[in-house]
Protein backbone atom coordinates (compact mmCIF):
# COMPACT_ATOMS: atom_id res chain seq x y z
CA UNK A 1 0.00 0.00 0.00
CA UNK A 2 1.41 3.63 -0.95
CA UNK A 3 2.01 6.09 1.55
CA UNK A 4 -0.56 8.01 -0.43
CA UNK A 5 -3.35 5.38 0.42
CA UNK A 6 -2.47 5.04 3.48
CA UNK A 7 -2.87 9.06 4.22
CA UNK A 8 -5.85 9.10 2.53
CA UNK A 9 -7.79 6.52 4.45
CA UNK A 10 -6.17 7.86 7.37
CA UNK A 11 -7.78 11.10 6.95
CA UNK A 12 -11.44 9.46 5.72
CA UNK A 13 -11.20 7.52 9.34
CA UNK A 14 -10.75 10.89 11.08
CA UNK A 15 -13.30 12.59 8.70
CA UNK A 16 -15.76 9.99 9.32
CA UNK A 17 -15.18 10.28 13.00
CA UNK A 18 -15.67 14.07 13.27
CA UNK A 19 -19.17 13.98 11.06
CA UNK A 20 -20.74 11.00 13.32
CA UNK A 21 -19.15 13.07 16.77
CA UNK A 22 -21.00 16.14 15.43
CA UNK A 23 -24.27 14.66 14.61
CA UNK A 24 -24.16 12.96 18.77
CA UNK A 25 -23.43 16.56 19.70
CA UNK A 26 -26.12 17.97 17.56
CA UNK A 27 -28.90 15.57 18.52
CA UNK A 28 -27.77 15.25 22.37
CA UNK A 29 -28.13 19.26 22.18
CA UNK A 30 -31.08 18.81 20.54
CA UNK A 31 -32.66 16.45 22.94
CA UNK A 32 -31.38 18.03 25.92
CA UNK A 33 -32.61 20.99 25.51
CA UNK A 34 -35.88 20.91 26.51
CA UNK A 35 -35.07 19.68 29.91
CA UNK A 36 -32.50 22.64 30.24
CA UNK A 37 -35.20 25.03 29.98
CA UNK A 38 -37.32 23.11 31.94
CA UNK A 39 -34.52 23.30 34.83
CA UNK A 40 -34.11 26.98 33.76
CA UNK A 41 -37.39 27.61 34.92
CA UNK A 42 -37.46 25.68 38.13
CA UNK A 43 -34.40 27.30 39.25
CA UNK A 44 -35.80 30.71 38.30
CA UNK A 45 -38.92 30.07 40.50
CA UNK A 46 -36.59 28.53 43.10
CA UNK A 47 -35.04 32.00 43.16
CA UNK A 48 -38.45 34.12 43.11
CA UNK A 49 -39.82 31.93 46.29
CA UNK A 50 -36.06 32.95 47.95
CA UNK A 51 -36.42 36.70 47.27
CA UNK A 52 -39.99 36.22 48.92
CA UNK A 53 -38.43 34.42 51.90
CA UNK A 54 -40.96 31.89 50.68
CA UNK A 55 -38.56 29.17 50.00
CA UNK A 56 -39.22 25.62 52.10
CA UNK A 57 -36.64 23.23 51.24
CA UNK A 58 -37.40 19.70 50.95
CA UNK A 59 -40.62 20.67 49.30
CA UNK A 60 -42.00 21.10 45.75
CA UNK A 61 -40.85 24.24 44.11
CA UNK A 62 -43.71 24.15 41.63
CA UNK A 63 -46.31 23.47 44.59
CA UNK A 64 -44.56 26.80 46.25
CA UNK A 65 -44.62 28.52 43.36
CA UNK A 66 -48.17 27.92 42.92
CA UNK A 67 -49.21 30.76 45.50
CA UNK A 68 -47.25 32.97 43.40
CA UNK A 69 -49.50 34.74 40.16
CA UNK A 70 -47.15 35.67 36.93
CA UNK A 71 -48.53 39.03 35.53
CA UNK A 72 -46.97 41.61 33.41
CA UNK A 73 -46.76 45.58 34.15
CA UNK A 74 -46.70 48.40 31.63
CA UNK A 75 -43.68 50.53 33.00
CA UNK A 76 -45.02 53.31 30.99
CA UNK A 77 -48.31 54.01 33.42
CA UNK A 78 -48.17 51.25 36.01
CA UNK A 79 -50.50 49.48 34.96
CA UNK A 80 -50.98 45.77 34.82
CA UNK A 81 -51.61 44.26 31.69
CA UNK A 82 -54.20 41.77 31.03
CA UNK A 83 -54.05 41.25 26.93
CA UNK A 84 -50.18 39.73 27.27
CA UNK A 85 -49.18 35.91 27.71
CA UNK A 86 -46.66 36.22 30.71
CA UNK A 87 -45.67 33.08 29.49
CA UNK A 88 -44.60 34.21 25.76
CA UNK A 89 -43.45 36.78 27.19
CA UNK A 90 -39.32 37.39 27.00
CA UNK A 91 -38.34 41.18 28.89
CA UNK A 92 -34.26 40.27 27.50
CA UNK A 93 -35.61 40.20 23.88
CA UNK A 94 -37.89 43.01 24.41
CA UNK A 95 -34.66 45.02 25.80
CA UNK A 96 -33.64 44.73 22.96
CA UNK A 97 -36.13 46.07 20.32
CA UNK A 98 -36.51 49.60 19.63
CA UNK A 99 -40.10 49.02 19.00
CA UNK A 100 -40.53 47.45 22.54
CA UNK A 101 -37.96 49.45 24.89
CA UNK A 102 -37.64 52.78 25.21
CA UNK A 103 -32.97 54.28 24.77
CA UNK A 104 -32.55 55.23 28.49
CA UNK A 105 -30.40 59.10 28.74
CA UNK A 106 -27.00 58.98 30.46
CA UNK A 107 -28.80 60.90 33.45
CA UNK A 108 -31.35 58.30 33.70
CA UNK A 109 -29.56 54.99 33.07
CA UNK A 110 -28.18 54.20 36.89
CA UNK A 111 -28.16 50.43 36.29
CA UNK A 112 -26.18 50.64 33.19
CA UNK A 113 -28.54 48.70 30.87
CA UNK A 114 -28.62 51.04 27.69
CA UNK A 115 -32.67 50.48 27.34
CA UNK A 116 -35.44 49.79 29.41
CA UNK A 117 -38.19 47.38 27.93
CA UNK A 118 -41.78 48.53 28.09
CA UNK A 119 -43.34 45.32 29.72
CA UNK A 120 -42.22 43.97 32.42
CA UNK A 121 -42.97 40.44 34.36
CA UNK A 122 -43.58 40.98 38.17
CA UNK A 123 -44.82 38.46 40.28
CA UNK A 124 -47.25 38.77 42.79
CA UNK A 125 -48.50 36.80 45.93
CA UNK A 126 -52.08 37.63 47.67
CA UNK A 127 -53.51 36.73 51.27
CA UNK A 128 -56.68 35.05 51.78
CA UNK A 129 -58.72 38.04 51.54
CA UNK A 130 -57.46 38.80 47.89
CA UNK A 131 -55.28 41.28 49.01
CA UNK A 132 -51.16 41.81 47.76
CA UNK A 133 -49.27 40.34 50.32
CA UNK A 134 -46.19 40.82 48.53
CA UNK A 135 -44.88 42.02 45.22
CA UNK A 136 -41.25 40.53 43.52
CA UNK A 137 -40.03 42.42 40.86
CA UNK A 138 -37.11 41.66 38.30
CA UNK A 139 -34.07 43.86 38.89
CA UNK A 140 -30.78 43.93 36.59
CA UNK A 141 -27.72 46.25 36.38
CA UNK A 142 -23.96 46.34 35.56
CA UNK A 143 -21.54 45.31 38.54
CA UNK A 144 -17.51 45.47 37.98
CA UNK A 145 -17.54 42.66 35.46
CA UNK A 146 -21.22 41.63 34.71
CA UNK A 147 -24.64 42.21 34.22
CA UNK A 148 -26.39 41.47 37.53
CA UNK A 149 -29.93 39.81 37.63
CA UNK A 150 -32.14 39.14 40.26
CA UNK A 151 -35.22 39.97 41.92
CA UNK A 152 -36.45 42.47 45.21
CA UNK A 153 -39.78 41.48 47.07
CA UNK A 154 -41.22 44.10 48.69
CA UNK A 155 -43.98 43.59 51.35
CA UNK A 156 -47.78 44.59 51.21
CA UNK A 157 -46.72 48.31 51.63
CA UNK A 158 -44.84 48.22 49.15
CA UNK A 159 -41.55 49.74 50.56
CA UNK A 160 -40.22 47.12 53.22
CA UNK A 161 -38.13 44.75 51.56
CA UNK A 162 -38.61 41.44 52.21
CA UNK A 163 -35.66 39.99 50.17
CA UNK A 164 -33.71 40.30 47.80
CA UNK A 165 -31.36 37.70 45.31
CA UNK A 166 -29.44 37.63 41.92
CA UNK A 167 -30.01 34.31 40.03
CA UNK A 168 -27.06 35.27 37.19
CA UNK A 169 -23.86 37.25 37.36
CA UNK A 170 -20.11 37.23 36.83
CA UNK A 171 -18.85 38.81 39.51
CA UNK A 172 -15.52 38.21 41.49
CA UNK A 173 -16.08 34.90 43.84
CA UNK A 174 -15.35 36.33 47.59
CA UNK A 175 -15.80 40.13 46.89
CA UNK A 176 -18.61 40.66 44.47
CA UNK A 177 -19.20 37.21 44.21
CA UNK A 178 -20.55 37.62 47.72
CA UNK A 179 -24.20 39.07 46.72
CA UNK A 180 -24.56 35.41 46.84
CA UNK A 181 -23.62 34.78 50.57
CA UNK A 182 -26.31 33.66 52.51
CA UNK A 183 -25.32 36.08 55.50
CA UNK A 184 -25.52 39.12 53.32
CA UNK A 185 -28.72 38.41 52.01
CA UNK A 186 -30.23 38.21 55.19
CA UNK A 187 -29.15 41.67 56.17
CA UNK A 188 -32.18 43.00 53.30
CA UNK A 189 -35.64 42.08 55.01
CA UNK A 190 -37.14 44.31 56.79
CA UNK A 191 -34.93 47.50 54.88
CA UNK A 192 -37.20 50.62 53.38
CA UNK A 193 -36.84 51.48 50.05
CA UNK A 194 -38.09 54.73 50.21
CA UNK A 195 -37.79 57.60 52.36
CA UNK A 196 -39.64 60.90 51.90
CA UNK A 197 -40.82 59.69 48.46
CA UNK A 198 -37.49 59.12 47.48
CA UNK A 199 -35.17 56.10 46.88
CA UNK A 200 -33.05 55.52 49.65
CA UNK A 201 -32.06 52.41 50.10
CA UNK A 202 -28.40 51.46 49.32
CA UNK A 203 -25.17 49.91 50.25
CA UNK A 204 -23.09 51.90 52.34
CA UNK A 205 -19.20 51.22 52.66
CA UNK A 206 -18.16 49.19 55.88
CA UNK A 207 -21.03 47.92 58.61
CA UNK A 208 -24.26 49.42 58.90
CA UNK A 209 -24.79 51.26 62.59
CA UNK A 210 -27.96 49.49 63.71
CA UNK A 211 -28.27 53.09 66.08
CA UNK A 212 -27.90 55.60 63.35
CA UNK A 213 -30.32 57.32 61.51
CA UNK A 214 -29.94 56.05 58.47
CA UNK A 215 -29.87 52.93 58.97
CA UNK A 216 -33.39 51.38 57.40
CA UNK A 217 -32.25 52.09 54.75
CA UNK A 218 -28.65 51.07 54.44
CA UNK A 219 -27.21 47.80 53.95
CA UNK A 220 -23.40 46.54 55.10
CA UNK A 221 -21.13 46.65 51.53
CA UNK A 222 -19.73 44.04 50.24
CA UNK A 223 -15.90 43.80 51.56
CA UNK A 224 -13.23 44.52 48.86
CA UNK A 225 -16.30 45.06 46.32
CA UNK A 226 -16.41 48.87 46.45
CA UNK A 227 -17.75 49.03 42.06
CA UNK A 228 -19.98 46.07 42.52
CA UNK A 229 -21.43 47.44 45.55
CA UNK A 230 -22.11 50.74 43.43
CA UNK A 231 -23.86 48.28 41.05
CA UNK A 232 -26.23 46.88 43.31
CA UNK A 233 -27.48 50.31 44.59
CA UNK A 234 -27.43 51.77 41.19
CA UNK A 235 -29.79 49.27 40.07
CA UNK A 236 -31.96 49.51 43.05
CA UNK A 237 -32.42 53.02 42.53
CA UNK A 238 -33.00 52.75 38.75
CA UNK A 239 -35.74 49.94 39.22
CA UNK A 240 -37.57 51.26 42.11
CA UNK A 241 -37.34 54.84 40.65
CA UNK A 242 -39.81 56.80 37.78
CA UNK A 243 -37.86 55.22 35.20
CA UNK A 244 -38.60 51.68 37.14
CA UNK A 245 -41.26 50.23 39.28
CA UNK A 246 -42.05 53.52 41.18
CA UNK A 247 -45.55 54.12 39.23
CA UNK A 248 -46.51 50.96 39.31
CA UNK A 249 -45.91 50.96 43.24
CA UNK A 250 -47.70 54.25 43.40
CA UNK A 251 -50.46 52.64 41.79
CA UNK A 252 -50.51 49.82 43.76
CA UNK A 253 -50.50 51.67 47.05
CA UNK A 254 -53.35 53.47 45.74
CA UNK A 255 -55.43 50.80 44.48
CA UNK A 256 -55.28 51.49 40.98
CA UNK A 257 -52.60 49.44 39.52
Amino acid sequence: MSSNDSTSKTLFVAFAVSIVAAIFVATATVMLKPVQEINKALDRKRNILAAAGMLEEGKSVEEQFAQIKTRIVDLRTGKFVEDMDPEKYNPRKAAKDPSSSSKLTPEQDLAKISRREHYSIVYVVEDNTGDIDKVILPVRGYGLWSTLYGFVALESDANTVAGLGFYEHGETPGLGGEVDNPRWKAMWPGKEVYRDGDVAVGLIKGTVDPSATNAPWQVDGLAGATLTSVGVTNLLHFWMGEDGFEPFLNNLKAGEA
